[in-house]
């Protein structure tokens, strides 16, 4: 079976808005994209409310939370990441929420060379809940 790829492959860090991740030649953002980014932008919460607020962020816009996993080491200036796919078009687009180091801002990091790794593991991660019966591939 051929393992199912995101289309995420050349990002970078949305920094403080997701308007530094946008395609320069298109500067209109999806409205998902700015929604989640607004949705996240007033966190305080803390290591222990991150999840719940990233898994509220993604369901608002009709994403999924996948997963989330200490990042201490893995990116800088990161305590936890949650790996979240939101609708873009007719796909759905993979990006990572990261939890600062001081637990007190949430930032949307689009896949890049640095976490290409992580983008691997959260398609296989993917492509396994796929093959559970009773799951159709567009709900995964």
């Amino acid at each position: 079976m051929e393992p199912m790829l995101s289309q995420d492959v050349a990002a970078k860090t949305l920094p403080t808005a997701a308007i530094a991740g946008a395609d320069a030649a298109d500067p209109i953002l999806p409205l998902e994209l700015l929604e989640l980014e607004l949705s996240l932008e007033g966190f305080s919460g803390g290591e222990p409310a991150f999840c719940e607020a990233v898994r509220n962020a993604a369901s608002a816009v009709k994403g999924d939370f996948l997963f989330d996993l200490p990042a201490t080491g893995l990116i800088h200036d990161c305590r936890r990441l949650a790996v979240i796919r939101i609708p873009e078009g007719d796909a759905m687009r993979t990006l990572f929420a990261a939890l600062d180091e001081d637990g007190a801002e949430i930032r949307l990091l689009q896949p890049d060379e640095d976490t290409e790794h992580l983008l691997r593991f959260a398609d296989a991660f993917i492509d396994l809940l796929q093959r559970f019966p009773g799951r159709s591939k567009e709900a995964a």
